[in-house]
């Protein structure tokens, strides 16, 4: 039986997380990452229960585009990339290296695979995003969200940017105003978000503060809560199950594009 638990849906995730102030949010300390190496145990669980996950629904060759987070690239999705392979899906790594958090130039980047994927299939692509990646997808899908089909995000700081994570500091160290990329944040997130969002999210994560993942504004976010860590997210056989029924639900209003 998943441990997962569904928090809310549509406009119900805005009154359930309205009393959120984020004025007192405190960013994970750098101590918690010892405990990140736990999310490696999500791989004993996986093999575990890879029965129950072989049995989700299955794909039919569409194209699911899975983005890395902060500091990481193509090699740390393998395991879910190879998984959803598996339901039959055609998924993608996003083929641009390491995520150095160059946030504008890689969505255009993205911008531009997601483009070609859609030219070639004549399909919106499905977007998942871990951490950083996360947020990215949001951002594409809020640029063309006739490109995008669904998105999935796993543990993405879509509140405040690397303000409320683990590596603010070192933000700060590099001269950026965390304040600054926050209010800017906040402003995009005022542009309603028109494809579906699946927002999985963790308060055991040690690398981004749990509200931090919460949109507290856009009225088509489902926000599921699991048990693992930040580095569990990408490997949890919860999160897999969530991912597999979520991919396989059809979406009955695909976004148009923005003017």
């Amino acid at each position: 039986m998943t441990r997962a638990r569904r928090l809310c849906t549509g406009k119900s995730a805005v009154d359930r997380f309205e009393d959120l102030d984020l004025e007192k949010i405190i960013p994970p300390s750098p101590i918690g990452l010892i405990r990140e190496g736990l999310g490696l145990v999500e791989l004993a669980k996986f093999l575990w229960r890879f029965p129950d996950l072989a049995r989700q629904p299955r794909g039919n060759g569409e194209t699911v585009l899975v983005l890395p987070g902060y500091g990481t690239d193509d090699l740390i999705t393998t395991a879910l990339r190879t998984y959803l392979k598996y339901l039959g899906y055609l998924p993608l790594g996003w083929g641009l290296g390491r995520n150095d958090g160059r946030v504008r130039d890689l969505v255009g980047k993205i911008l531009k695979r997601v483009a070609a994927e859609y030219r070639r299939t004549g399909r919106p692509v499905k977007l998942i995003g871990w951490s950083l990646g996360g947020f990215m997808a949001r951002e594409v899908a809020r640029e063309r969200p006739d490109r995008v089909e669904r998105i999935i995000t796993l543990g993405s700081p879509v509140v405040g940017g690397p303000k409320y994570t683990v590596v603010a500091g070192n933000y700060r160290k590099m001269g950026y105003d965390l304040d600054a990329i926050a209010a800017e944040i906040e402003k995009r997130n005022q542009v309603p978000l028109d494809v579906p969002v699946t927002a999985i999210y963790s308060k055991r994560d040690y690398v981004v503060a749990w509200q931090a993942c919460i949109d507290r504004v856009s009225g088509n976010v489902e926000h599921i809560e699991v048990r693992t860590t930040h580095l569990g997210l990408g490997f949890s056989p919860d999160v897999y199950r969530i991912i597999a029924r979520r991919l396989a639900k059809p979406v009955r209003h695909p976004g148009k594009q923005r003017e």
